[in-house]
């Protein structure tokens, strides 16, 4: 079967991850970027994280967009996604995840306290706040190399 321009050119395959794999991968790693609305627009902030009992929770200063956002929002929080990756630039391969939910202010004191000693601001910012990003969907796919497409060696008849 002849192997088209396309099949010879994708060299990584795409696939989906489930939830919980997903969620390991984002807690492999300490940086990534946070999304919300600011002013009607899309507002993207990189941000670094850690994962604790399967929320994303950052920290935050007084007069960040995102601090005041969550201060001043409804019960339900602040709508944002949440999106981390370890893609090799020189294979691009690799992963990204991105979570949907809602956002909230850590407002428990020790909470508070426990977070402040795990996680550490890489700004110069007095980070004295804690937002927690509830997932409320997960999605994360992986890129990874293509096995070789076999070509047929030339067929040979053999005559006697």
């Amino acid at each position: 079967m002849p192997v088209s321009w396309a099949d010879r050119e994708a060299s990584r395959r795409c696939t989906e991850l489930d939830r919980a794999e997903a969620l390991r991968l984002l807690g492999s790693v300490p940086l990534g970027r946070i999304v919300f609305t600011q002013d009607a627009l899309p507002a993207i902030r990189p941000v670094n994280h850690l994962l604790h009992h399967g929320e994303v929770i950052i920290r935050t200063h007084e007069g960040a967009a995102l601090t005041s956002l969550t201060v001043h929002a409804e019960d339900e929080g602040v709508v944002v996604a949440y999106e981390a990756d370890a893609i090799d630039p020189a294979t691009h391969c690799g992963w990204s995840v991105v979570v949907t939910g809602y956002c909230h202010l850590v407002t428990d004191p020790d909470d508070l306290a426990h977070y402040q000693a795990l996680l550490h601001p890489w700004a110069d910012h007095r980070m004295s706040y804690a937002l927690r990003i509830r997932p409320d969907l997960v999605t994360g796919l992986r890129l990874s190399p293509c096995a070789p497409v076999a070509v047929a060696a030339p067929r040979t008849v053999n005559s006697r």
